[in-house]
This record gives C-alpha cells, structure tokens and sequence, in this order.
C-alpha cells in the first residue's frame, strides 16, 4: 500500500526534462490568457470610470498607468521567487490577490481606491511568466519551444482580446460589471490550479538578497541573455510602436472609425496569435538566430503594408497579423534561448528577459507617440521599422547558432 501511495504522489511533482502533460501545458495557456488580460480590461472603459467619478482624464488614465507599474514591479521583485519558494504557492497566492483586487474595483467608489486596486492586480498578474520558465524547465527537450508557445499564445491572446471584451461588457452592462465576471474568472483558475497545478522543488536556498543579487550577477556575466533579451525587447516595441497611435489614424481620413472598431482590429492581432500556435516546434531545427531573424524580417515586411496600404483595412489586417507572427518568432527563440542557458536559474533569466522587454516595449510606445506628433502615420511607421531593423542587425552580427 505504502509504495502505491508514493508512486501516486510522484506523479503529481515535475521533474526537470521530465515532460509535462500537454493537458496541464493548455490549461496553463488558459489561464495565462485570463492572467495577462487582467491589466487591459480598464482600457476601453477609462472614459466611463471618469464619467461615473467625476475625475479628469489624466486621473483616469492613471488606472492603466498604475497597473502597468505594478506589473513591471511584479517582474522585478516577484519573478525570480519562483527561483527560491514553491511555484505553486507563489501562482495561488497571486491569483487570490487579483481575485481580491478585481471585488475592490467592482466596488470601489473613489478614484484613489481603484488606482490601489489596479496597482495589486498589475503587481500579481505576473503569473504567466512563471508559466513559461515551469514550461521551459520542465518540459522534454523536444516539446520545449512547443510547449512555451502554447502559453505564449495564450498570453497574447489574453492581452490583445482584453480590450474587446472589456469594451463590450462595459458598453452593454456597464464598467463594474466586467470586474464583477473577471471575480468569477480568478475563482475558477484558482480552484484549477489548486487541483493540477504540480509541485516543482525550488531551484534557489539562500536569502531573497542573495536572489536579487543573483539576477544581477546573470546579468552582468551572460552576454547572450542581454543580447537575446535586447533583440526580442527591440521586437516587441516595434509590435507596441503600431497600437500607440493605432486610434488617432483610424480616428481621421478615410477611416473615421469609432473605438470598437480599434478593438476589432485587436482581434486580428489574435488571429495572428492563434495562427502562429505550434511555430515553436520548428525552432530547434533551423536554430534560434535564423527563427528570431526571420520575426525581424517578417516586422519589416508588416511595416510596409502598414506605411504603403496603411489607408486601407487591408493592408492594417495584414501587418498586424504579420507582426504578431513576427513578435512570436522572436521572443520564443530568445526567451528559450536565455532560459536554456541557465534553466537552474529560470526564474531569474525570465526576470531579465521580461524586464528588459518590458522597458522596449514601453520606448516603442513613447517614441512612435512622438513619431505621429512630428510626422503623422508615417513616423509611426518609422519607429516600428527601426525597431524591427536593429533586432535583425543584431541577428546579422551574432554567431549563428
């Protein structure tokens, strides 16, 4: 009886290189998905929280701003204790805060009170990056790249699909309705992660300065996760360059496109997403350099439909779809690449991953809001080409491997 029992538990605790179920890798998908939309369900319904408040627009756009700083705090500070305590508790004790924090926004009556609650739901909707490095760990070297793309695709699924959703329930139900269904969304992920999620040893046993202290020391003297880090990061600001001031051009001649219109035009960007599913697998046969070069060059190709058709739904549809299946190329390449450099540390190389992403994402966004100022649609346009430009110089300048 007693070896039965032992036999039964094992199977519910993963190994390193041991192979992950491909069940538990599509409901960790999910979940991401409902995770990363956590932060941009506020999007569309800004102008209505300021309405119902009675606050100016600069007050109400800091609920997205604040979620945004929680979230890269959370990469910052929380990632890489996924390192050094056990995932499954790190994953549920997030979850239980997002729930928590999603009432407190349901309900909240004043401004300063939603800008708390966004700030904790930014903070803990980091748990898909604790997904990847568990799928980039734990998976067989043959489905490594196929199993982070799964949860890659479900995490931008969650991001772009956000905003559609939110604008949808908030426009037929009202802004607190969405939070009051997203109460019932982190109920139900927790409740499944509590019954599969397995049990991972922790990869770290000194103190959570001698962790942070670690992150820094990769940092310092693994140059090929700053540079697979830094191509992937120039990636996602030329795909951030394009949503920007994707408004303001649909906003003017020929379109004259209201905000649901935008949203749908976010649907495509999951098409995108939904498309390039299983273009992981391909990796270890042409190589991270050749995967991540050919995202950059698919980008240039989406910035010229988007600079050349960009007074057409066309040629929108076809460089978002485009950009998005380019941005996968690349941040599977690197993001497995940094990871199976280290993947004792995995954590911590995500921590550097993401982080550095993170601040590319947010330059795209600042430099291509500056770009429309000066030159309209056209340098948007420019900024995403550059973006996407210096992730395949760096590509060009690096050791095929």
């Amino acid at each position: 009886m007693n070896k039965i029992v032992f036999k039964k538990q094992n199977q519910n605790i993963l190994t390193p290189n041991g192979g992950m179920p491909l069940s538990l890798v599509i409901l960790l998908s999910v979940v991401a998905a409902f995770m990363a939309a956590n932060i941009y369900y506020n999007q569309p319904l800004l102008d209505v929280i300021r309405q119902e408040m009675k606050v100016n627009e600069l007050q109400a756009s800091f609920v997205t701003v604040i979620a945004q700083i929680g979230y890269a705090l959370g990469l910052l500070f929380i990632i890489p204790l996924g390192d050094k305590v056990s995932r499954r508790r790190l994953t549920m004790g997030c979850m239980l805060i997002a729930l928590l924090m999603s009432l407190v926004m349901a309900v909240g009556t004043n401004i300063q009170t939603l800008w708390v609650a966004s700030f904790f739901i930014g903070l803990c909707s980091i748990v898909p990056q604790l997904f990847m490095p568990v799928a980039g760990q734990y998976s067989t070297p043959a489905t490594k790249s196929r199993n982070m793309g799964y949860i890659l695709t479900g995490l931008l699924t969650g991001i772009l699909a956000s905003r559609v959703l939110g604008g949808i329930v908030g426009e037929h139900f009202g802004w607190r309705m969405m939070y009051h269904i997203n109460v019932i969304i982190m109920m139900l992920c927790l409740l499944a992660m509590l019954r599969f999620l397995p049990v991972m040893a922790p990869n770290f046993k000194g103190s959570y300065r001698q962790l942070m202290g670690s992150v820094v020391d990769i940092f310092i003297h693994h140059p090929r996760i700053r540079m697979n880090s830094t191509r992937a990061g120039l990636g996602f600001g030329s795909m951030m360059s394009v949503w920007s001031c994707m408004a303001f051009h649909l906003a003017g001649a020929p379109f004259h496109a209201n905000s649901e219109t935008v949203g749908l035009l976010g649907m495509c960007g999951v098409a995108g997403a939904l498309a390039s599913m299983n273009i992981g697998k391909y990796i270890p046969r042409f190589g991270v350099n050749r995967f991540s070069g050919a995202g950059a060059v698919l980008q240039l190709i989406a910035w010229a439909s988007i600079i050349i058709f960009g007074d057409s739904y066309v040629g929108l549809i076809v460089g978002i779809i485009l950009l998005d299946i380019g941005l996968q190329c690349q941040q599977l390449s690197n993001q497995g690449a940094c990871m199976s450099e280290l993947p004792q540390a995995a954590n911590r190389v995500n921590t550097i991953f993401m982080t550095t992403y993170f601040v590319f994402g947010a330059l795209g966004t600042m430099l291509s809001s500056t770009g429309w100022k000066v030159l309209g649609w056209n340098g948007v346009g420019l900024c995403g080409l550059v973006f996407a430009l210096l992730s395949l110089v760096i590509t060009l300048c690096t050791k095929n491997k």
